[in-house]
């Protein structure tokens, strides 16, 4: 799939290239798009270089976590939905537990990070199968909520926001979090649907309804608000929330009395390895993007789409967006680098870069989890995995739009 991709955008850009040569006689641009292949890696490697601090401080941070006892007690909070949501997974599983560290990290926005522990987590979730190429229950549903995001501290959107200069980098906070809250709940009452799920259950109910009310409430306070006050409020509950996190995770390694500096460092090293594996991808998606930018071919795509919203008598504000979210399902890296060049383009904080960034914190790289999980405990049979996926991805795209244009008003 990405070998397709990538190559479609080259062979698409050359294409827009050679029409505008030969039709509009614009013989620069083929000049734009060498010059478009040379900044685009050098801005990977100035991407790169915030990406090593940003994953090594948060991996060292989520090894205070996991050594202070914080996961196994996350582990222990959720294990009674859990049980629920996955009735064929026992209590006291290793699945859980891994589980739930990978949704920690998710929540984190530590996607890289939560592939690894997600990859192992689908390994135990397999010896529980009784099947060796078909999905179970508990795979699917997990895969789905994987898809979907959940991300309730999107630091590296924050981190993409900083390195190209945004005033406030967290402004995008309380948009990310109301958005992939729609695409989770989306995922989560698709897969119930499929599975029969009872979550009318009174255990179902306490955790699922505290956590509608407590969505609502926070979206009935917002609704009294001015788009000027949903701006800082967004920037204050995301900077308080941060290094609330922050000091939440040192305070109980000191309480459990671990050595916070020791652990940091012993996951630190995981974020260094992490980051560096990921430069390749990153200067190969941020060229193709940078040539299909150059060459035409994006700009003709997007005032195509852009003719067929303004036909339905919508506003078009975010339709120079839509690349992001597009091509997300498919790649994460292409998707980064769709969202690195629209802020680039039209500006870190104007309202398509917001979009792009609240699509990018909302949903996941849905064929590219399913391909990677699913193939490492060689699963061949999805079943319902995909339609439930793209469910949620599309909940979480919409609901970007809309809350994007609540929030800051089609600027």
């Amino acid at each position: 799939m990405l070998n397709r991709l990538w190559l479609g955008f080259f062979l698409t850009a050359a294409l827009a290239a050679l029409v505008r040569w030969l039709a509009a006689g614009d013989a620069a641009v083929f000049g734009a798009v060498v010059d478009s292949l040379f900044a685009m890696a050098k801005l990977s490697v100035e991407v790169m270089v915030l990406l090593f601090g940003t994953l090594t401080l948060w991996l060292g941070l989520l090894r205070i976590a996991e050594r202070a006892g914080l996961v196994d007690a996350l582990a222990r909070l959720l294990g009674p939905l859990f049980r629920r949501l996955m009735p064929e997974v026992p209590a006291g599983h290793p699945a859980i537990g891994l589980i739930t560290l990978n949704f920690a990290a998710n929540m984190l926005g530590l996607d890289n990070a939560a592939t690894p522990i997600g990859l192992r987590a689908m390994r135990e979730l397999q010896t529980l199968n009784p099947s060796t190429d078909t999905a179970s229950n508990a795979q699917i549903l997990f895969l789905v909520l994987n898809a979907s995001s959940l991300t309730l501290l999107p630091v590296s959107i924050f981190m993409y926001r900083a390195q190209q200069g945004a005033a406030d980098p967290t402004l995008v906070f309380l948009p990310i979090l109301i958005a992939t809250s729609a695409s989770t709940l989306t995922g989560l009452l698709s897969v119930a649907w499929m599975q029969r799920l009872k979550l009318w259950d009174p255990v179902g109910l306490a955790y699922l309804g505290g956590g509608a009310l407590l969505l609502g409430g926070l979206l009935a306070f917002l609704a009294t608000l001015s788009a000027a006050a949903l701006a800082a409020v967004s920037s204050l509950v995301g900077n308080l929330a941060l290094f609330g996190v922050i000091v939440a995770f040192l305070v109980a390694g000191a309480v459990r009395r671990v050595p916070v500096y020791e652990a940091f460092i012993e996951g630190a090293k995981q974020g260094f390895e992490v980051a560096r594996d990921l430069l390749p991808y990153l200067v190969a998606m941020l060229c193709a993007v940078g040539v299909l930018r150059a060459s035409g071919a994006l700009g003709y795509a997007l005032d195509g789409i852009r003719w067929a919203v303004h036909g339905l008598g919508l506003n078009t504000d975010f339709v120079a967006a839509l690349p992001t979210a597009l091509v997300k399902p498919f790649s994460g890296s292409a998707a980064r680098a769709m969202l690195i060049e629209t802020m680039r383009h039209y500006g870190v904080d104007s309202f398509p870069a917001l979009v792009a960034a609240t699509m990018q914190g909302s949903t996941e790289t849905t064929f590219y989890v399913l391909a990677v999980y699913y193939g490492a405990v060689g699963i061949r049979r999805v079943r319902h995995t995909v339609g439930c996926a793209l469910l949620a991805d599309l909940a979480g795209v919409v609901a970007s739009i809309a809350v994007c244009t609540w929030f800051f008003g089609g600027r």
